[in-house]
């Protein structure tokens, strides 16, 4: 007799949540017999929360807004490289009784990139926002071979103290990154890729950005998504950008990195891609 393998998102609120969707969605490609659900404790509750899913029998977790940082500090004694580099945890598991942790946001960007075509090495990057969003993408787009990546954000101390974080661990790529504010777009520069790392987009506002350029072969990505183009991508494509993709193929692909680390098998996005974005579509209609 088998038992049901059980995973959860956890999250405050969660109700929003597409990650039972796209788990179960996996598990039937790979004939998985798995359970995922949606728990919503409260800030106070998430340790306890934890402690206690893995004890009942859980194998594995994701974490979202507001516990990343709260599972980092959980995991803290065994964290993956881009965990650490990240400052926060999307991903749980258990190995030996010890609780491990790791980030699977950027890796889950750059695959999504990948898939839709762009050119990463030799990429002049920019990339809009200095938060948590920002920090967890930017060591999987410095490995990926980019010429430069330069972070913007409305208040550039921001994006200064994220820079300066980051090289405080990785000096040697001082060349390869730089910060500043966004009335420090300069309008003659061009750029291969523009990421919106903002929450502009969940709030429907656009980003202040006037001398931003968009060449012919520019892409414009917004880590948000839904079931019309965003806010950030309406500015770019009336900008002239004709390259525009949102956050749906990130969302599913790193949602793929961390089965991959639970189950030790790699799930086809694009169906689920595929399924996830006429089901957005329908709910706008």
């Amino acid at each position: 007799m088998t038992t049901t393998a059980r995973y959860a998102v956890i999250g405050h609120p969660i109700t929003h949540s597409r990650s039972p969707e796209i788990h179960m969605a996996f598990a039937k490609q790979l004939g998985i017999d798995l359970h995922y659900e949606r728990i919503d404790p409260t800030p106070a509750s998430f340790e306890q929360t934890v402690q206690q899913f893995f004890a009942q029998g859980g194998l594995g977790a994701n974490v979202t807004v507001p516990f990343k940082e709260q599972a980092w500090q959980m995991a803290r004694a065994h964290l993956s490289a881009r965990a650490r580099d990240a400052g926060a945890v999307n991903t749980l598991w258990q190995s030996t009784g010890q609780l491990h942790g790791c980030n699977t946001d950027g890796v889950g960007l750059v695959s999504d990139l990948l898939r839709l075509g762009v050119k990463l090495p030799g990429a002049n990057i920019l990339m809009l926002g200095a938060g948590g969003a920002a920090r967890g993408v930017l060591g999987p787009l410095l490995d990926s071979g980019c010429n430069h990546v330069r972070v913007l954000n409305r208040t550039a101390q921001r994006a200064h103290r994220l820079i300066s974080d980051w090289l405080a661990s990785h000096p040697e790529q001082a060349k390869y990154i730089s910060a500043g504010g966004l009335d420090e777009l300069d309008p003659e520069t061009s750029w291969d890729l523009v990421i919106n790392a903002t929450s502009s987009s969940l709030q429907g506002q656009s980003v202040s950005m006037p001398a931003l350029r968009f060449d012919a072969d520019t892409f414009a990505y917004d880590m948000m998504y839904g079931g019309q183009l965003t806010a950030f991508l309406q500015q770019a494509q009336q900008a002239g950008c004709r390259h525009l993709a949102d956050g749906l193929g990130m969302l599913v692909s790193q949602a793929a990195e961390s089965f991959y680390i639970w189950r030790s098998r790699r799930p086809a996005v694009a169906p689920v891609i595929d399924a996830m974005r006429l089901e957005l579509q329908r709910a706008v209609r």
